[in-house]
């Protein structure tokens, strides 16, 4: 050890957490989180410093990036050059900055993540709107500190009179926390602090009246206000990002996605890169090209769709599994005298106000402090001018410049200044003209004086100042919000303004469905031909038809017994002859699987609704379950067991059902069984059941299922060639579950097996249709009811090869169409 040194032993456990806390604090406050006065971080803040002490304005000429980087580095930041380049290129990008600093001229970059080319090729200066951060700087509005080495000073706050925090935002990664905030749009955010300065109570719902949202620099549309809502109050929150997207049709028939508009800082060539290799993988179906014909004039990626693609539905898988969809978590942390805090708007703008206020007082003394220098000197020239024979002799008279100044001070009782600025004084200052601008320019500063005073002692009129000079800044610089705000259906009641109106749900054997409005069918007499309804492949045919409103939840049931959720206005809504949607694109189904029975509910979230309801099951074997609806009424996207299958079997039909219903089942054979719903006990979810009715033989199996609280209502069958009738539910004998039923209808070669059973009354009407896709509609009253031993009648003419696949009942309005007549008429043809 030298002479003189001493060793201090400390403990390295102190000593590191020092050091590291010095270390964040130093990331904190000098390089990653911004001032909440005038936005910006240090690096930031010296380079447009640096520009304006270059004398880089917007109208003057550019100078070499290379030189402004130099000068930065030179004198105020002591760090890399990277870090100054890549800052002063980042406030020349216009998919950046919502409202740029920095006017760069050559290559700074590309949305695709694009380095910018070297400083050495690039070019810059200020943007004018830059000039309203830069403005007033040297009238003492800030405050000054030394730099890195004490040979200059810098500014520890620029007088920014743009509200750059807000409008432009930031994203900075310190020691142990993190910012990110969004940009704004200028007029908004100025009719905000305007709101704030009439009413300093005001409270952060009534300022979002005035600030709707984010306004990205890249446009797109924010989907949902809750994260939003959240983040201006809490100063945290979740903002959903969405690309602008059109689905357009093209001349040979096939969808496309048009893209004009992508979230914030999404890089477009990585996620276009991304989506394609998803494709690849078949992650993401239905498409079958992706282009990107973006050029100078804006963005526009094109994806081409499969032939039997549905735009909507990939455009939601677009959005689910790729950057066309992502979010922004709001983090509003801003240094606060020189300590990080979490702010929400309304903290946001007192910050800038407060900053302002500061600015235009400190401006304003300053301002007094010349203006009274100016009129001290003023004074003076009035003073020598009102003796100014007597002046000019006491200079001539003097033997130097000191003796004269003295002499002025001693005789005239001007003070030091005044003398001086009388010696200093040109002789073409004592023409008439230049006297009378002297006394002009006297009066006029005296007025200012009393101005600034009067700015002083009121801070009303200081308000006053920094609103008009808002107004100012709104008028040169403000423009049109590019960011849409668009309310999803989690938070908006997407019902209101959907009419809840009657649809027609058709659903084809190979899962293909669709809605129409119910007034879209005309009625037909019985025994008419029909008219032409779905158009289908010709391997595929209607198998399912039935009525709800726009409002209802539809449980859908597949064959294995899963069930899954769909509001009725989510179907697609199609004309009566197309053939529909995919019904894989709208619910997870199985490819495997397929849909058996739909039934539409209200709603789910009743719990006295769903508590005092029951769902009805019954099998092709003949099995029957019930169990409350309760237990189907928490909606999940990939859809639950329904009910335990067994092998061999599959679900035929389910009902929904008060527990005081009466379940009625027919079999294939021809025979029908009727017993009281308590006869069955509820059961769980993944419950089985129990033996609802016994089959004739193997190849028998259960047609139908219906479950009636009124018995003096009718039952109608129908067979496969077109015959059917309508009997009393009350001839019918109820009897234990399991039994083999009694005969409802004689069942022969003409007629063929029994396809269907329905509950219908006078005032409803009726709609068969085959498979082949021709529907037919007619009034139940015009069936007569028969006796249950009764052979029937036909139903409808049907094409040879042709059978009836499905029936459905509905209720009539009660400004109904009239009834009109089969182009054939009605058929009273009894089966023998």
């Amino acid at each position: 050890m030298a002479e003189g040194e001493k060793i201090i032993s400390i403990n390295i456990e102190d000593e590191m957490r020092g050091a590291y806390i010095d270390y964040s604090m130093s990331v904190i406050i000098s390089r990653a989180i911004p001032d909440v006065r005038d936005g910006l971080k240090p690096v930031h803040r010296r380079v447009l410093y640096g520009m304006s002490e270059l004398g880089m304005s917007y109208n003057r000429p550019y100078k070499k990036s290379a030189r402004i980087v130099g000068e930065v580095l030179g004198k105020y930041h002591p760090h890399g050059d990277s870090s100054v380049y890549d800052s002063m290129v980042r406030m020349a990008q216009p998919w950046s900055l919502r409202y740029m600093l920095v006017d760069g001229q050559g290559n700074f970059g590309s949305i695709d993540g694009d380095s910018p080319a070297a400083m050495r090729y690039t070019e810059a200066r200020l943007k004018e709107v830059a000039g309203e951060m830069l403005g007033d700087l040297n009238k003492d509005t800030v405050d000054f500190q030394p730099n890195f080495d004490d040979s200059l000073k810098e500014p520890t706050v620029l007088p920014s009179k743009l509200p750059s925090l807000l409008v432009n935002g930031t994203t900075g990664i310190a020691v142990g926390m993190a910012t990110s905030m969004p940009p704004h749009n200028l007029r908004e955010v100025i009719n905000g602090i305007n709101a704030y300065i009439e009413n300093r109570e005001i409270t952060i719902m009534e300022l979002m009246e005035h600030v709707k949202g984010p306004d990205f620099p890249t446009g797109g549309i924010i989907y949902g206000y809750e994260g939003v809502k959240k983040a201006f109050e809490t100063g945290r929150g979740r903002i959903v990002m969405r690309a602008v997207a059109q689905i357009e049709t093209t001349k040979t028939g096939r969808e496309q996605i048009i893209v004009t508009e992508i979230p914030y800082m999404v890089n477009k060539a990585m996620m276009i890169e991304k989506t394609a290799a998803m494709v690849n993988e078949k992650k993401i179906e239905g498409i079958s090209d992706i282009r990107d014909e973006s050029d100078r004039r804006g963005i526009r990626i094109v994806y081409e769709l499969k032939k039997d693609a549905v735009g909507e539905v990939v455009l939601n898988t677009l959005f689910k599994h790729t950057q066309l969809q992502t979010s922004f978590n709001v983090n509003n942390i801003a240094l606060v005298k020189g300590r990080p805090a979490l702010l929400n708007l309304k903290d946001l703008i007192k910050a800038y106000v407060e900053h302002r206020h500061e600015v235009v007082v400190r401006r304003t003394r300053y301002d007094l402090k010349e203006a009274e220098k100016r009129l001290h000197i003023l004074e003076g020239y009035l003073i020598a001018l009102d003796n100014l024979d007597d002046v000019i002799a006491l200079i001539r008279g003097s033997k130097d410049p000191e003796i004269a100044r003295e002499g002025l001070m001693t005789n005239f009782g001007l003070t030091e200044i005044q003398a001086k600025a009388i010696l200093d004084m040109r002789l073409q200052r004592l023409t008439g003209l230049e006297i009378d601008k002297i006394q002009a320019e006297h009066k006029e500063v005296t007025i200012l004086v009393e101005k600034l005073k009067e700015i002083l002692g009121s801070e009303e009129l200081r308000m006053n100042i920094i609103k008009e000079e808002l107004a100012a800044l709104k008028e040169k610089y403000g423009d049109e919000r590019r960011s849409v705000i668009e309310m999803n259906a989690d938070e908006l009641d997407i019902e209101d303004m959907i009419p809840d109106e009657e649809m027609v749900i058709t659903i084809s054997h190979q899962g293909y469905i669709k809605r129409t409005p119910l007034k879209e069918y005309r009625q037909q007499g019985r025994g008419g031909v029909g008219s032409k309804g779905v158009v289908t492949k010709e391997d595929d045919f209607t198998e399912h038809l039935f009525i709800a409103t726009n409002h209802n939840y539809l449980l859908i049931f597949t064959k294995t017994g899963k069930v899954y959720w769909l509001k009725v206005y989510q179907v697609p809504e199609g004309s009566k002859t197309s053939k529909g949607r995919p019904l894989q694109n709208l619910i997870q189904i199985d490819r495997d699987d397929r849909v058996q029975a739909v039934i539409n509910t209200k709603n789910l979230k009743d719990e006295e609704y769903v508590n005092n309801n029951y769902l009805v099951f019954c099998t092709q074997k003949g099995l029957i379950k019930k169990t409350p609806l309760e237990a189907y009424s928490r909606p999940r996207q990939n859809g639950i067991n329904a009910i335990n299958i067994n092998e061999g079997d599959r679900l035929l039909n389910v009902q929904l059902t008060n527990g005081e219903s009466e379940i009625i089942a027919a079999l294939y054979s021809g025979r029908a069984i009727r017993f009281h719903e308590s006869k069955v006990r509820s059961m769980g979810r993944v419950s089985t059941g129990v033996r609802g009715i016994t089959l004739a033989n193997e190849e028998d199996r259960v047609v139908g299922m219906v479950c009636a609280n009124d018995p003096n209502a009718s039952l109608l069958v129908v067979s496969e060639k077109g015959f059917g009738k309508r009997s009393s539910i009350d001839g019918y004998r109820v009897t234990n579950r399991g039994g083999k039923g009694v005969k409802t209808l004689n069942i022969t070669e003409k007629t063929g097996g029994l396809v269907g059973i329905k509950i219908v009354e006078d005032n409803s009407d009726l709609m068969i249709i085959t498979r082949l896709g021709i529907i037919i509609r007619m009034a139940v009253n015009g069936l007569r009811v028969m006796g249950r031993a009764t052979q029937g009648v036909k139903l409808i003419r049907l094409n040879e090869n042709d059978e009836i696949s499905s029936v459905e009942t509905v209720e009539i309005e009660e400004n109904g169409n009239e009834e009109t007549q089969g182009e054939n008429g009605p058929v009273e043809e009894n089966v023998e």
